[in-house]
């Protein structure tokens, strides 16, 4: 695989590595259980950070490509569909492909399959309702799909008011507007919903589209930022990143140490909670954004694994584990670290392949010269 380093910054490729390690790492309990509740609760939380961590990088980058487009001088309505087109060569081959395995594997170990199957085709499994057991890594994807289509379609119903406001500060409200108006959502959904359980709150809140868009256009407003406030982006960098880092670890260690659980704070973490975790995160992108090196047997590793991530969150879970829990006899410790080092390295290689024999073949597909030119 070559890989063209010079076009890669360091600091975002070691935010999807860390991002799909903490994924990877918080189904190990799905392979071997953790007696200690610490232990578990700290797996737990690494999961939910993993895709927290992925919905905001893929706010700024994807920020930072509209932003550009919007702002140019030959903006239209090809150009949003230039832009999802490229999109959707990214993200939905493997999507499919990993559907349509998940359901012959599902067939084939006699699980029961979802009534709707056919919602996961369109991505409104968990639109605004519990997302179902089934392909249980693939809510994160609806959230991520609904959020590409949604800000270009604002952006461009914006273009059409014919405003005098630059488009630069039109891109800025839109994504404001998108923010507040999820933020609201939530809102409703506290006045509504009586969450009791964090079980309640995981799947009927944290894992809904309707509730959940905002965490993404977080990044898309730092990378407003970015892009519009050079000198304060790099000034603020090293206290960003400290600053991100102190308040992720006070909201998911420390705070649970002061009783503040769902059950006597519902609103804290029904509207407030995930908000802050966005905001934090988002505040360590000066950094890493400016981060563009690192010794070769720290970038080469790190820019491995940010590559093939994307594989490796849909074969990790719903392929591998799932079939090893079909093998796996119930057995001693040692017998379980086996199976958790081979859920380890069966991830890394059937994920390289993925990567290398199919998602890049079909991601490059967007760059033909009939795709480009009909866009035009």
């Amino acid at each position: 695989m070559n890989i063209n380093y010079s076009n890669r910054i360091f600091g975002l490729d070691l935010m999807r590595a860390l991002a799909i390690a903490l994924v990877v790492t918080s189904h190990v309990i799905w392979i071997t259980p953790i007696t200690n509740p610490h232990i578990n609760n700290v797996i737990n939380l690494s999961g939910y950070l993993g895709v927290e961590i992925f919905f905001v990088l893929s706010g700024f980058l994807i920020g930072r490509i509209l932003l550009r487009l919007y702002t140019s001088p030959d903006i239209n309505l090809k150009s949003f569909g230039y832009f999802l087109t490229r999109r959707w060569f990214r993200t939905l081959p493997n999507y499919y492909l990993i559907l349509v395995l998940n359901i012959f594997l599902a067939m084939y170990l006699g699980t029961q399959l979802p009534e709707n199957v056919w919602h996961y085709m369109v991505f409104i499994q968990n639109l605004a309702w519990e997302m179902p057991p089934f392909f249980g890594e693939s809510w994160s994807l609806s959230i991520e799909e609904f959020a590409y289509v949604l800000g270009p379609l604002f952006l461009y119903l914006a273009l059409l008011l014919n405003t005098k406001i630059s488009k630069s500060k039109m891109f800025l409200w839109v994504t404001l507007l998108i923010i507040v108006g999820f933020t609201i959502t939530k809102i409703f959904y506290n006045a509504s919903v009586e969450t009791s359980t964090m079980n309640d709150w995981n799947i009927n809140l944290k894992a809904v589209v309707i509730y959940r868009i905002d965490a993404i256009y977080y990044g898309v407003l730092a990378a407003y930022i970015a892009e519009n406030y050079h000198k304060f982006w790099d000034k603020v960098k090293y206290y960003g990143v400290i600053i991100g880092c102190l308040i992720i670890v006070f909201l998911n260690v420390l705070l649970p140490k002061f009783g503040l659980f769902i059950e006597s704070n519902p609103l804290f973490w029904n509207v407030f909670y995930l908000a802050i975790n966005s905001i934090a995160i988002a505040t360590t992108l000066p950094y890493l954004s400016n981060l563009k090196h690192a010794p070769n047997f720290i970038l080469k590793p790190i820019t491995f694994v940010s590559l093939i991530s994307y594989a490796m969150y849909l074969v990790h879970f719903s392929i591998i584990i799932q079939l090893i829990r079909y093998i796996k006899t119930k057995g001693y410790i040692i017998e379980d670290m086996y199976y958790v080092w081979f859920y380890v390295l069966a991830t890394l290689v059937l994920s390289y392949a993925l990567y290398r024999f199919y998602e890049q073949p079909m991601t490059s597909l967007r760059d033909r010269p009939q795709i480009k030119n009909y866009f035009k």
